[in-house]
């Protein structure tokens, strides 16, 4: 999908919206949005554009993002019926740890954050007609340097892998296939760079295709790995999938990117906005990693502490993560569409639209992850049962692996909000070291009651500090966005109180919805029918009760899954 950023169409030209989703089409500027029943001029028109625009976008990201998503499924049900939940699994997951690391550094929470600012600002410098090209100016002035420190830290871990391995799980009773593991998965560091800056690039310029396609290929390149060369070398195959995934992330956003780059948007006269140069700057570089880097560090707690478990404690614990992290991945994409969005109503100085959309995602992306934690709760069982129980993973280990992923699940909300607040803060291009202290702080909660849980409840006591820490974490950043600079024309403040309350009533019919589904899964012996009719209850419940409580958006919802559905149908039989 590719958007010229900030073109206002003329009056006799409208983009066509209902034209092919991979196709061009226009978004208004900022300011050229009016409030809701203010006219129906070229402006509303602009606007209704706009909205159509973020619900095919929002379209073509869920549908990637559930394809990314099936397919880590059956990466994880490969990486279990080939290798079991045992000493050889705890020693690749020990591994992954580095990649996972790498992709909330430089794909999710990172270089995300930190350029996709930079370049809506060079789009709105070029779309005011400023000489030469920012965009690309941007490009050359920051890729080549990132490029050799992505490089060094690949080399840097390869050559440190023992002590790494050491350091993130002292327990292991045999460190050498660990080892083994993180050098291959090291090497992904770099691929994750390059594939995190292309993906940031190609949102800023509303291009979600290919940037949503990245775990489509990454997924792709760890199971086919596996299943090759599985037999002759073990569960390092595993490790080297991570590295084909990662170059295959690259691979397939670079067409998408050359295109964009390979072409200058013509200048837009009239265009309005005050945004002005600002480079990327390193304390904000530094200030968006170092908070990634502190959230991913809740996996290096995790993994430290269940070390010293029995094992198979760590693969549990990674399989219901993979699992419960389901929902909140979809709930994201809500951001990953409308950060772009945001920065550049930020960049034309349009706070007030920032505000609202912010406070319309923090709804919509809860209401998605709610529903999903309460079917993880409600069905966890047959999940996991369905999921992974076959081959070398056997019935104590679904048991397990249920049992965990439920007390996980309570802080999928946590996760949800720290995801879609941390945007908040450094949408405008501007360093904020608030974010990183408050994670500082959410860390050292799960750090400690998961020191205290872990030797009387095992695993679960280390995913209830997990649930706990980013619950903390995400009350204190959307705390702190109360008392942003409001005198600011390129800060973001929320109204605390509106928003509290309008998330009180979906955490209501969650919790009336997951009884429900465990009631209705608990009537079923087979694993399948009880779990549709668990995820069935839940989703029919939580409708119904976010319908009579009048949740914000549950009608237009509604609505708009009607009319995709007929539009299906349409489609499908004519």
């Amino acid at each position: 999908m590719t958007v010229v950023p900030s073109q206002s169409p003329a009056p006799d030209t409208a983009p066509d919206t209902d034209g092919d989703i991979s196709g061009a089409a226009t978004v208004p500027a900022a300011r050229a949005v009016t409030p809701a029943g203010r006219g129906t001029g070229p402006a509303s028109a602009s606007a209704s554009a706009s909205r159509k625009f973020l619900a095919r976008a929002a379209l073509v990201t869920a549908s990637l993002s559930i394809a990314g998503s099936l397919l880590g499924l059956v990466r994880d049900q490969s990486l279990a019926r080939l290798f079991g939940a045992g000493s050889d699994t705890d020693a690749f997951l020990v591994a992954w740890t580095v990649p996972e690391i790498g992709a909330t550094l430089l794909i999710e929470d990172g270089l995300a954050i930190a350029l996709i600012p930079a370049f809506s600002m060079a789009l709105a410098r070029r779309a005011r007609g400023e000489p030469g090209d920012p965009v690309r100016a941007l490009v050359a002035a920051t890729l080549p340097r990132l490029c050799l420190a992505f490089a060094a830290t690949a080399a840097l871990v390869a050559a440190v892998a023992p002590f790494l391995v050491q350091v993130l799980a002292p327990g292991l009773p045999d460190p050498r296939p660990a080892v083994d593991c993180t050098r291959l998965t090291a090497i992904s560091l770099l691929a994750f760079g390059i594939a995190g800056y292309c993906s940031a690039a190609l949102r800023a310029h509303r291009c979600f295709v290919a940037s949503g396609a990245i775990y489509v290929a990454y997924n792709t390149g760890i199971i086919a790995s596996m299943f090759l060369l599985g037999r002759t070398w073990g569960v390092r195959a595993a490790a080297v999938g991570v590295a084909v995934g990662g170059c295959l992330m690259v691979l397939v956003q670079l067409p998408s990117l050359w295109r964009q780059l390979a072409s200058r948007t013509p200048a837009v006269e009239g265009t309005t906005g005050d945004a002005q140069e600002r480079p990327v700057r390193l304390a904000l570089i530094a200030a968006v990693l170092l908070f990634a880097l502190c959230r991913q560090s809740q996996v290096l707690v995790e993994r430290f502490l269940a070390s010293s478990l029995p094992s198979g404690a760590i693969s549990h614990l990674n399989y219901a993560q993979k699992v419960a992290q389901i929902p909140m991945t979809l709930s994201l994409m809500v951001c990953t569409v409308t950060f772009p969005v945001v920065a550049r109503a930020l960049a034309d100085g349009d706070t007030e639209r920032a505000r609202d959309r912010v406070e319309r995602d923090l709804v919509l992306s809860s209401c998605v992850v709610l529903t999903g934690m309460g079917a993880v709760i409600a069905c966890a069982p047959q999940m996991i049962e369905l999921l992974f129980q076959r081959g070398a993973f056997t019935a104590s280990d679904t048991v397990a692996t249920a049992d965990v992923m439920r007390v996980y699940a309570l802080g999928l909300l946590g996760q949800t909000l720290v995801g879609t607040l941390v945007r908040s803060y450094f949408s405008a291009g501007r360093p904020s070291w608030y974010p990183l202290a408050v994670m500082a702080a959410g860390i050292t909660a799960t750090s400690v009651i998961g020191a205290v849980a872990v030797r009387p409840w095992g695993v679960a006591g280390i995913a209830a500090a997990n649930a706990f820490g980013i619950t903390v974490t995400a009350a204190l950043l959307l705390t702190g966005l109360r008392a942003s600079r409001r005198g600011s024309p390129h800060s973001l403040s929320l109204r605390v109180r509106p928003v509290l309350a309008e998330l009180s009533r979906p955490v209501l019919a969650t919790v009336v919805a997951t009884a429900a589904g465990a009631f209705a899964a608990s009537r079923f012996a087979s694993p399948v029918a009880g779990l549709a009719a668990g995820v069935l209850s839940v989703a029919g419940v939580f409708a119904a009760l976010c319908l009579a409580l009048g949740v914000q958006g549950s009608a237009s919802a509604v609505r708009s899954v009607r009319t995709v559905t007929r539009r299906l149908t349409h489609g499908r039989f004519r």
